[in-house]
């Protein structure tokens, strides 16, 4: 089976690009997301890619900056059994140079129960969560790359009903690109074209 190819996407209103595959749809305006935030959905296997603009931590250290970012969000999501898989050393990102700073990424990976909207625990998936931070300092911003991949879905779960419960069916299986893939192909292909995006200090 032919194996998926990953697609130059826009984002922001085309002041970003990355690239990803066509199978995600941006669902940022059905599901009134904030400006900051836009969101992609494969709802046939419930994963998700979530591009964040947020004000620059600066009492965050870039060493494990995007651990803390995921240890954030599963405090945010009230997950249930969170713990930290692998994280990353920094590293410059090389093609986000702006005026004379070159930015710099982290990413980790981590599984969690997480339940969806206003679903009781009872109804908590086990998913695997990417989380990648490029620190844009010179713009004070921190830039989240969050992708969703589940590994098990509950029969009570509202996801349960688009794609089935139990075990997640491995991406591969489908000639699909696996969500590892997908999160670094995002990353590493993040790109600015057009810098006011940021605000005055761009």
């Amino acid at each position: 089976m032919a194996q998926e190819l990953a697609s130059g996407r826009p984002l922001f209103g085309g002041a970003i690009s990355t690239v990803f595959p066509l199978r995600f749809q941006d669902v940022s305006n059905i599901r009134h997301v904030p400006d900051h935030q836009e969101v992609f959905v494969d709802p046939t296997r419930d994963e998700s890619l979530i591009f964040e603009l947020l004000d620059l931590k600066t009492d965050v250290a870039d060493e494990g900056s995007a651990a803390w970012f995921l240890q954030d969000l599963a405090n945010e999501q009230e997950a249930e059994g969170a713990n930290l898989i692998e994280r990353s050393g920094v590293f410059p990102a090389e093609g986000l140079q702006f005026r004379n700073s070159v930015p710099v990424v982290t990413t980790a990976v981590g599984q969690m129960g997480i339940s969806k909207g206003r679903q009781g625990r009872e109804a908590s998936n086990i998913v695997k969560v990417y989380v990648a931070n490029l620190r844009l300092k010179e713009v004070g911003t921190d830039v989240l790359i969050t992708a969703y991949e589940p590994l098990l879905i509950n029969p009570l779960s509202e996801s349960a009903s688009a794609v089935g419960s139990g075990l997640a069916v491995p991406a591969t299986q489908s000639g699909l690109m696996p969500m590892a893939e997908i999160f670094k192909a995002a990353v590493t292909n993040f790109k600015v074209h057009d810098w006011s995006l940021f605000g005055g200090s761009a």
